[in-house]
């Protein structure tokens, strides 16, 4: 295979609200953080244990405004995209690495008909994609027909 992949899914929860930025083009960009756990039980001490992982998630142009409208810290949202390295300069000169997941897909997992809320107007979307070079017809499972093949 002389091809290679660069593909993340994540499901998890959100760490912070989602942070806009503008750009004069009419483009913007939404961060957020995303916390994915891993629980096992300690075989030694026999108690459980959690390690959480925090992912820098960004998101761009219209599923960026549809995140910050629908997102809220703690909502679960299922993530996919790319994991991308970004080289910077800080303040003091220093070079930096940050890695992000360049989302290109999301589906919200929580619903908000069972969460108290203020008036709803409009239906929330449950899917939004960014646009790519190529389709394709990529399903979510949502647990409900597991009938995959491992």
């Amino acid at each position: 295979m002389s091809g290679t992949l660069n593909k993340v899914m994540l499901i998890g929860h959100l760490g912070d609200e989602v942070k806009m930025h503008y750009f004069d083009d009419k483009n913007c960009v939404g961060r957020f953080p995303l916390a994915t756990n891993e629980t096992y039980t300690n075989k030694s001490t026999n108690e459980r244990v959690t390690n959480t992982e925090w992912h820098n998630i960004v998101v761009r142009n219209k599923a960026a405004e549809i995140c910050e409208k629908y997102l809220t810290k703690g909502d679960k949202v299922y993530i996919e995209g790319r994991i991308k390295t970004r080289k910077w300069t800080d303040d003091k000169g220093m070079e930096r690495y940050s890695t992000e997941i360049q989302c290109t897909d999301f589906t919200f997992l929580t619903n908000k008909n069972e969460q108290p809320q203020e008036a709803q107007t409009t239906p929330k979307p449950n899917t939004v994609s960014q646009p790519k070079q190529a389709t394709s017809n990529s399903v979510v499972p949502d647990g409900d027909d597991d009938d995959l093949p491992f």
